[in-house]
């Protein structure tokens, strides 16, 4: 008895429980474009060998001569495997007396070649075209004949067409198949998308959602949707970690509890980055494993950046105990960038992660409505992996400090706050924690300082009002002391 028949892409084989089931009809369907093609082929270079090739039939879909061509950059592609593994077969006689004879002459065909040759996979490409020469009737009971003596052979048969939502809903393709794969693309600004979804796929679990994918030199990359994948439970740690920045770790009251994710909010130029370098450097002295995801400073900025408070995040690269992962803003997606993180957890020794800024990430993703559960998600997916997440968010700077994250912050286990004062004609920088989930921690405004040593802690704050507000009356503080002054 055969396994399932493993699509060469590991993600995608994830998303449908293992693999495809021998004997299955799948269909796979999406407008021209969305890469239909290249994945049937894709799948098939995967699966082929000399005793179980792997059959592609084209009806009236490009010349084979044309498939060939496009396909040859993919690395996939192995031209040696033309003829001994792999198979090019047109349907175009079948269907030039199809309107006279019907087209249980090409069923007969594809049973055949199944039967006798046993091969791994099937593809017709394109099945839609057949509707141009049958009835409805008559091509549900076509269907029907081919699916069914196909079955018995254990061959996957991979069914092609370029079908919309709407026909999908209705057509006799769909119902007699095991199997429903929808491939789309989506427009959007700057970098348009591409996602897959199993809408059916019968007695086996699979990963609902759309999944994002790109095609690329390798041909298909698939993203899983992070919210389908994250641990059932989320588990128990205990300790507390360094924060690093000096004179923080007392005012948490011994650290960040282990496996926490804490958010540090602040104004453009407030040290929010400053201190995420902080807390990676203390992570690297302690030999923890350690993740920095940015999206507006590259990786060459940031270890220049480390350098300049002494921190040697070169060396921490170079022996792979820092990873930092530059995603341009241009390209940001959120399921894109959950596999960047667990790529990194799957080596089972990270301890600290940072994602700088969720602003931005927020906004370049677009998909506010998914965003809750795709955070939720990703963060257990963190802990689970016995790692603390350090996520920096922006303010606003002129007027009440808005922030993108309203509504969502009782996600975080930790929050934050960075801000600027004013004293007479100079600006200060203070910081407060804002909460801290089931752990006592101090309620005080500190002034902080940017200086040798990164961000830290000042002296508290006395005798103010307005903490709470976006602007704080400062001229009657004596920054040095953080009292009123005299008089």
């Amino acid at each position: 008895m055969r396994k399932r028949l493993s699509t060469g892409i590991a993600e995608l084989d994830l998303i449908l429980g293992g693999g495809l089931e021998p004997g299955s009809v799948v269909v796979m369907a999406g407008p021209p474009g969305t890469g239909k093609t290249i994945l049937a082929q894709q799948i098939c270079f995967a699966n082929a060998t000399a005793e179980h090739k792997a059959v592609y039939y084209t009806t009236l879909s490009e010349p084979h001569s044309k498939i060939v061509e496009h396909l040859a950059p993919f690395s996939f592609f192995d031209l040696d495997a033309l003829g001994p593994k792999i198979e090019f077969l047109h349907l175009g006689d079948f269907l030039d007396h199809a309107r006279t004879d019907g087209l249980e002459p090409l069923v007969a065909e594809v049973v055949r070649k199944a039967n006798d040759d046993s091969p791994s996979i099937v593809v017709i490409d394109s099945v839609k075209m057949l509707r141009d020469f049958t009835t409805e009737p008559d091509l549900r009971m076509t269907l029907y004949r081919l699916t069914s003596r196909v079955a018995h052979s254990k061959t996957v048969l991979l069914l092609l067409g370029e079908y919309t939502p709407q026909e999908m809903e209705s057509g006799a393709e769909f119902s007699l198949a095991d199997g429903i794969l929808q491939l789309a693309y989506q427009p959007r600004e700057p970098v348009d998308r591409r996602w897959i979804r199993v809408v059916k796929l019968r007695g086996r679990p699979y990963l609902e959602g759309k999944h994002t994918f790109h095609i690329g030199p390798d041909g298909f990359q698939v993203f899983p949707r992070v919210e389908t994948i994250g641990p059932a439970e989320i588990p128990l740690l205990s300790g507390r970690i360094d924060p690093g920045i000096p004179g923080m770790k007392e005012l948490m009251g011994g650290g960040i509890p282990r496996g926490d994710s804490t958010l540090i909010l602040g104004q453009p130029g407030a040290g929010k980055t400053i201190g995420s370098l902080r807390y990676i450097a203390e992570g690297l002295t302690k030999s923890e494993h350690c993740l920095y995801i940015t999206f507006q400073d590259s990786a060459g900025q940031l270890v220049g950046m480390a350098k300049g408070f002494g921190w040697d995040f070169q060396s921490a690269c170079n022996t792979g105990n820092l990873t930092i992962s530059h995603v341009p803003m241009g390209s940001l997606d959120l399921d894109v960038l959950a596999a960047v993180i667990r790529t990194e957890l799957v080596r089972g020794d990270v301890g600290r992660v940072v994602i700088d800024s969720l602003a931005e990430m927020v906004f370049a993703a677009r998909e506010s409505d998914r965003f809750p559960a795709f955070m939720r998600s990703l963060m257990g997916v963190i802990r689970a992996a016995g790692a603390s997440l350090l996520v920096t968010s922006e303010t606003t700077t002129l007027g009440p400090a808005k922030e993108p994250l309203s509504g969502i912050m009782f996600l975080f286990h930790n929050v934050i706050q960075l801000r600027y004062l004013e004293h007479q004609s100079k600006v200060a920088r203070a910081l407060n924690i804002v909460k801290m989930r089931n752990s006592d921690h101090d309620t005080g405004l500190y002034l902080c300082t940017i200086g040798s040593e990164g961000l830290s802690i000042g002296k508290p704050l006395k005798g103010l009002t307005g903490i709470l507000g976006w602007s704080t009356l400062t001229d009657s503080l004596d920054l040095e002391q953080g009292v009123p002054m005299p008089g």
